[in-house]
C-alpha cells in the first residue's frame, strides 16, 4: 500500500511534535561570507531554457506551481546539503557568476534555493541551475555551448532576496485540519530562510512553536486549533523576527494563501 503525501506529512509532523529535545542554539557564520565571493561549482538541470524544478511539486522546498511563474520563474537553484540545510536554506538568495571570460559573463545570476541536488556532492558546495539561469551566466550567443560543458567553476555569495511588490505569505498545505496545521511560507525578503516559526491562536497570549517538517514547510499538532492565527518568523542567519497578526483568518482553508502586509527588509 502506497501512503498518500499528506499522510506522510501528518506523520512525519506528530512525530516531531512528540520529540522532546534540548539541545543549544545554533548558530551560523553565514553573514562573514556575504560580501566575499566563494569557490563553487555549477551544472544545470531540466530543459536548456526552464525553470529546472517540475511544477508540479516544486523541488525539494515544496514551492509547487511557484517556480514557473515570477518572481521565482528562471531564478530557481538546487543546492547540496552544505547549502540546503535540510530544507531551512529553502529560499535564501546567491549571486553566482561564472569565471572563463572568454565565454563567461562578467554578470552575476540571482538564484533562488528552491530544491535540493541529491547527486551532488556532500563535501564541495555545488549549485545545479535551470536551464536559463545556467545560460545567463554566458555571454550573448553562447549559452549553448557554455551549457554543454555541463560542470563549470564559479563563485557565489550571499545576497538579499527581494520580492519587489511582494509581502510575505502563507499557504496553508493539503490535508491541514483543526488538529493539525501546516503552512508553507512564500516571497520572504532579505534573508529568505527561516530559523523558527511560532503560531498564536485567537484570543491567546502563548506564541507554540511549529516544527520544521521539510523545505520551506512548518506544521504544529493540537487542538482544536482555534483561528485566527498570528504568525512569527525568526530567520536562520541573523535572528530577525518579524510577526503578522491575525494574518490566517478564522475561516481558513486547506490549499488557501493568506498574504500579510509585511515583510522582511530586503538586506542582509
Amino acid at each position: 500500500m502506497q501512503l498518500s503525501p499528506v499522510i506522510i506529512l501528518a506523520t512525519l509532523c506528530i512525530v516531531l511534535q512528540l520529540l522532546v529535545t534540548s539541545s543549544a542554539p545554533v548558530t551560523t557564520n553565514s553573514h562573514a561570507s556575504n560580501s566575499h565571493w566563494l569557490p563553487a561549482v555549477a551544472t544545470w538541470y531540466g530543459s536548456a531554457n526552464g525553470d529546472g524544478s517540475d511544477g508540479k511539486d516544486g523541488g525539494a522546498c515544496g514551492y509547487g506551481t511557484l517556480v514557473d511563474v515570477k518572481p521565482l520563474h528562471a531564478r530557481v537553484g538546487a543546492v547540496n546539503p552544505i547549502l540546503f540545510k535540510n530544507g531551512e536554506g529553502c529560499g535564501a538568495c546567491y549571486k553566482v557568476r561564472c569565471l572563463d571570460r572568454s565565454i563567461c559573463s562578467r554578470r552575476a545570476v540571482t538564484v533562488i534555493i528552491t530544491d535540493e541536488c541529491p547527486g551532488c556532492s556532500k563535501t564541495n558546495t555545488h549549485f545545479d541551475l535551470s536551464g536559463a539561469a545556467f545560460g545567463r551566466l554566458a555571454i550573448s550567443g553562447e549559452s549553448g555551448p557554455l551549457r554543454n560543458r555541463g560542470l563549470i567553476p564559479v563563485i557565489y555569495r550571499r545576497t538579499a532576496c527581494k520580492y519587489r511588490g511582494k509581502n510575505i505569505a502563507f499557504h496553508v498545505n493539503e490535508g491541514s485540519t483543526d488538529f493539525w496545521l501546516s503552512l508553507l511560507v512564500e516571497f520572504e525578503d532579505g534573508e529568505g530562510d527561516i530559523g523558527s516559526m511560532h503560531i498564536r491562536q485567537a484570543g491567546a497570549s502563548e506564541w507554540l512553536e511549529m516544527k520544521h517538517v521539510w523545505g520551506a514547510n512548518w506544521c504544529i499538532v493540537g487542538g482544536p486549533l482555534k483561528g485566527p492565527f498570528s504568525i512569527k518568523l525568526t530567520t536562520l542567519s541573523a535572528g530577525k523576527t518579524l510577526s503578522a497578526t491575525d494574518v490566517v483568518p478564522r475561516n481558513w482553508a486547506p490549499k488557501a494563501t493568506y498574504t500579510s502586509r509585511l515583510n522582511f527588509s530586503p538586506v542582509l
